[in-house]
């Protein structure tokens, strides 16, 4: 499965790992990731883009819809283990300015 998520036992920090292609074709999965959790005001999101070798114009859609449905500014999102290609985009995109970026 190109997107996974695993809740931590204290149910505060929610990974979800993108593996492959990050585009229009995992929206489904991704949004399930995030959805089936209440805000909580407390919650961590890490999204682990290790295994992702392709992002395009709608998986930065998606970002921005989770980032949304998270509470917007007060979402507390980290995007981490980008490659150079995928780090290029979201900063082209300006997204280190809407999320923790490692």
């Amino acid at each position: 499965m190109p997107v996974t998520s695993e809740v931590s036992t204290d149910g505060n920090t929610i990974s979800i790992k993108i593996s492959g292609r990050f585009d229009f074709a995992e929206q489904n999965e991704f949004r399930d990731c995030y959805c089936r959790i209440s805000p909580d005001e407390n919650a961590q999101f890490i999204i682990n883009m290790s295994g992702a070798n392709y992002m395009d114009s709608s998986a930065l859609g998606m970002l921005l819809m989770m980032r949304e449905y998270l509470g917007g500014n007060a979402a507390n999102i980290s995007i981490i283990n980008c490659s150079p290609d995928i780090k290029n985009i979201l900063t082209v995109a300006n997204f280190q300015s809407l999320f923790t970026m490692d």
